[in-house]
């Protein structure tokens, strides 16, 4: 015969479950993420894979000796080959200028003496607050490891705020920290350092466009903390995943659309 529990037993039964419930609740709610795999989405989404990429970029810089300054460039990237080139359309003093990146070599070609030179990711593309690393595929995971993290707000946003230090030279600065947005992981804010920990850049990726599955920021906005009242604004247009023959990402190419 089934005997049910008296009143004080069922009381005591309905606090046991209910502070069994709270706890998995707060366990679920309060667990720690996965700071790795969040820097593996980041590089996931904005690997175009075996997709062709090309855009129109048009680059205002904002210097306080130098004024106000415009660039048209052509952008086409292959991810899947670790290529990309870059075709400065304006200025009339700088057209033809290219800068052309295939695998471990980036190559900058100047169409007055039409020679080509090596160059690095880590420098300034053209003069501005843009370095030639932000227009190749971002390889955080491989390149960075979490030294802390924490949950914040930037305006509206949730976000991570996530502390990197780099784990190899090759990268264009040993230090960031990341503003990412907690519900799909878009990096709206950077800030880059030095060895010594010194802030020397801040960037700003206000707005993207999703292209299938992969997200490529539309605004991009690179603030000089070392000079004060510089910085860079890149804005795309004509995005575009069409395939693109093999011939762009070669020095002939660069070559032939300068004669």
């Amino acid at each position: 015969m089934l005997t049910l529990p008296d009143a004080r037993t069922r009381k005591t039964l309905g606090l046991t479950l209910t502070l069994i419930f709270t706890v998995l609740t707060c366990a679920a709610l309060g667990s720690t993420p996965d700071m790795g795999r969040i820097l593996a989405t980041i590089d996931r989404m904005g690997d175009f894979g075996a997709r062709d990429f090309s855009a129109v970029m048009t680059v205002i810089t904002e210097d306080p000796v130098k004024g106000l300054e415009k660039m048209v460039v052509r952008q086409f990237r292959r991810d899947r080959e670790n290529k990309f080139l870059m075709l400065i359309q304006q200025p009339e003093a700088n057209k033809g200028q290219g800068y052309l990146q295939d695998g471990d070599n980036l190559w900058f070609y100047d169409p007055q003496s039409r020679k080509f030179s090596h160059t690095s990711l880590k420098e300034s593309f053209s003069g501005t607050d843009a370095k030639n690393s932000d227009f190749k595929k971002t390889s955080l995971a491989d390149d960075y490891k979490v030294a802390s993290y924490q949950q914040g707000k930037l305006g509206q946003y949730d976000v991570w705020v996530i502390d990197l230090e780099a784990t190899n030279n090759e990268v264009t600065y040993p230090y960031m920290k990341l503003w990412v947005t907690v519900d799909n992981n878009l990096v709206l804010k950077t800030e880059d350092y030095s060895l010594t920990k010194r802030l020397m850049r801040t960037s700003l990726f206000p707005n993207y466009a999703k292209v299938g599955n992969t997200y490529i920021p539309r605004t991009m906005i690179f603030t000089d903390e070392l000079v004060k009242g510089k910085k860079t604004q890149i804005t795309l247009t004509e995005i575009s995943i069409e395939p693109l023959p093999n011939s762009v990402f070669t020095k002939s190419y660069v070559e032939r659309v300068n004669r």
